[in-house]
């Protein structure tokens, strides 16, 4: 195995990401805070772009597998992280903040996104908000049967930011995203992969084993046939999503700067119901 980041990034930071290369053709993309339960942040979102460019010149990657180190592959969005309050001199200036940073990493996920090469994700335990928009990216993704699936933004008062409710409505339909948006319920994996979230289910000590035998399948195959392949299929299944993505980070960047979202954070912080007030 080649580690292709053992210097640091661009631009310093804690490493939230790690790119090896393995003989065989499998880029594996690890999320490496496990003591955090791989809680996402602006820094995660900017080392995915990074790496992503990193990966699509790369002619030694016929395939991506995206997994995590730790009990879970990623919790949601880190509220502890530097600089995750973006601030404005009005309300006005802070939204059209949060709406042009939204937008920043909508473009990094797109970079991963519409890598080339195929992204199988090996998926186990929490995979929570941003963890479970970052999943839905990948082309394939294999659950282990302790993998919990939730959107949970509507609960703290926030839209989902990173459209993994367009990409449910894509995967499973309009009803189902809307079903699970709104609601913030927590799915297992036998319903994500009845709802056609993921592909396959199985153990947990058989999930490495699993997912990396599906990209050395792909990894395998012909190069410009597999890229083709991907390519086409994601023309005619993404038809439309830019245009939604900008709508989506309009609604983030609204409900980011409301009076409901503190309220949804106090609450889970107390451990009490939120009163929402619209506002």
């Amino acid at each position: 195995m080649i580690d292709t980041t053992s210097a640091e990034l661009p631009g310093g930071g804690e490493r939230r990401l790690r790119l090896d290369v393995e003989e065989g053709g499998i880029g594996v993309l690890t999320l490496c805070r496990p003591e955090k339960l791989n809680a996402w942040s602006w820094e995660s979102s900017r080392q995915l772009g990074l790496l992503a460019d990193r990966i699509r010149f790369d002619d030694a990657i016929r395939v991506v597998l995206l997994r995590a180190e730790g009990r879970a592959f990623c919790a949601g969005i880190d509220v502890k992280a530097p600089g995750g309050a973006i601030t404005g001199r009005s309300t006005a200036e802070r939204g059209r903040n949060y709406y042009e940073g939204i937008r920043w990493v909508h473009e990094r996920f797109r970079a991963f996104a519409g890598l080339p090469q195929p992204v199988v994700a090996a998926v186990r335990g929490h995979c929570l908000g941003f963890g479970f928009e970052l999943a839905l990216m990948a082309d394939v993704r294999i659950a282990a049967d302790d993998a919990v699936f939730a959107l949970p933004e509507a609960r703290l008062g926030v839209a989902v930011d990173a459209g993994g409710d367009l990409r449910i409505a894509r995967e499973a339909g309009a009803g189902w995203a809307k079903f699970l948006a709104l609601t913030g319920r927590q799915v297992d994996a036998a319903t994500a992969y009845r709802l056609h979230l993921v592909q396959q289910v199985t153990g947990v000590d058989e999930l490495e084993g699993v997912a990396r035998g599906v990209a050395a399948e792909i990894a395998a195959n012909a190069p410009l046939a597999v890229q083709s392949v991907k390519r086409d299929i994601d023309a005619y299944a993404d038809a439309g999503l830019g245009e939604a993505l900008d709508r989506v980070a309009m609604s983030a960047a609204l409900t980011l700067t409301s009076e409901d979202i503190r309220e949804g954070y106090a609450a889970k912080a107390e451990r009490r119901a939120p009163r929402f007030e619209g506002k």
